[in-house]
């Protein structure tokens, strides 16, 4: 009826919900509140990005993830500028005709992609990104290297960020007046971020711990889920799950999930570590170790990995897959402590991400999907 009235609403009223991306089980929707997405552009969009009216946005990752949403519905809509939205997740081919088409100036995708990007070695392909001014990184660590070459591609910087979905956009970021490749930069500003141990004791710099995170744009909780709201968000600081350490110059550099490690023979092993000498190697463009079971019980790490290589321009390797496997496994017993070389190396078409290109760790650890 004309007579009822709109209900009142203020900056920490729930707004929207959006789901986790499943990484390690069933999603669960966190909420939002009004406010948040004027912060957003507030503490991000507008001092780290520099975002304008005259820009034009491609998210490879879509508006149902929390870092899609910030990018192509979020800042366009602070800041007056444009955004190229596409119905599926775009091939290489497909991001350098919409780069080219629309002429974008902020590429914003996840590590998985870039390396897509660069692997596929088009004629013409530089070319198209000559309207790139930033490239923005996030979902999940950068491999060592990979930056560097996604610059040389897009003749533009690459600046990396970590955020959550409870967080609602990045609250660690790199940008164009402080940027340190190979590190998710410095806190957003309005956020603090603290390491901690697992006790929950903050831990000295240089040292690794547990990523907590308190600042204006945090859930207010899970739907429905009011213990694992508690065991997540404690006295106003959410536990992201996520390792780092702080390096001397106040950046951040991401060591991967909590959840990640994997468990050796009693030994704890970071499967990063691993996978960043085994992504050395010039036929691999993908990799993810997981410590499997064998039949009498044991566990060993296996290696599954995915090919990358451009005849025409990698050097040459061993042709057979058994010349690969064995390669990569001397690989890493040259570079790593035995315990860390995988037993095994399985070539695999894909690897298990979410919508959102995550890697599925718990789908690679059960060695099938």
């Amino acid at each position: 009826p004309p007579t009822t009235g709109a209900h009142p609403a203020g900056p920490r009223t729930p707004l929207y919900i959006q789901y986790t991306s499943g990484t390690t089980g069933t999603p669960k929707g966190v909420v939002h509140c009004h406010g948040d997405p004027g912060t957003y552009h507030e503490l991000i969009g507008d001092p780290l990005l520099r975002i304008t009216p005259d820009d034009v946005t491609l998210s490879v990752s879509k508006l149902f993830f929390a870092y899609g949403f910030g990018n192509a519905f979020v800042f366009p809509l602070f800041s007056g500028s444009s955004a190229v939205l596409v119905d599926r997740r775009p091939s290489p081919a497909a991001v350098d005709e919409l780069v080219a088409r629309h002429r974008v100036t902020l590429l914003y995708s996840v590590p998985s992609a870039y390396a897509a990007l660069v692997a596929d070695r088009a004629d013409g392909h530089a070319a198209c990104f000559a309207s790139v001014r930033a490239a923005v990184s996030a979902g999940e660590g950068m491999p060592a290297g990979l930056g560097e070459r996604v610059t040389e591609l897009l003749g533009a910087p690459v600046l990396e960020q970590i955020g959550s979905t409870e967080a609602g956009h990045a609250f660690c970021a790199n940008s164009f007046d402080a940027n340190t490749p190979g590190t998710v930069g410095r806190p957003v500003p309005g956020f603090d971020v603290e390491l901690r141990d697992r006790a929950g004791h903050p831990v000295p710099d240089g040292s690794e711990g547990e990523l907590w995170v308190k600042g204006p744009t945090l859930t207010p909780g899970y739907l429905n889920l009011p213990g694992e709201t508690d065991r997540v968000l404690v006295d106003g600081w959410l536990n992201t799950r996520d390792r780092a350490r702080r390096e001397p110059d106040g950046t951040y550099r991401h060591l991967g999930r909590t959840d990640d490690m994997e468990l050796v023979g009693g030994i704890t092993v970071s499967p990063l570590e691993v996978e960043a000498v085994l992504r050395k190697h010039p036929a691999v463009r993908e990799v993810a170790v997981a410590a499997v079971t064998d039949d009498r019980g044991a566990t060993a790490l296996r290696a599954y990995v995915v090919i990358g290589v451009s005849p025409s321009t990698a050097p040459t390797f061993a042709a057979s897959r058994s010349g690969l496997e064995a390669e990569l496994i001397a690989l890493a017993r040259e570079h790593l402590a035995p315990f860390k070389a995988p037993r095994t190396v399985h070539v695999v078409p894909s690897l298990p991400r979410t919508p959102t290109g995550k890697l599925r760790r718990h789908l690679v650890r059960q060695g099938a999907w």
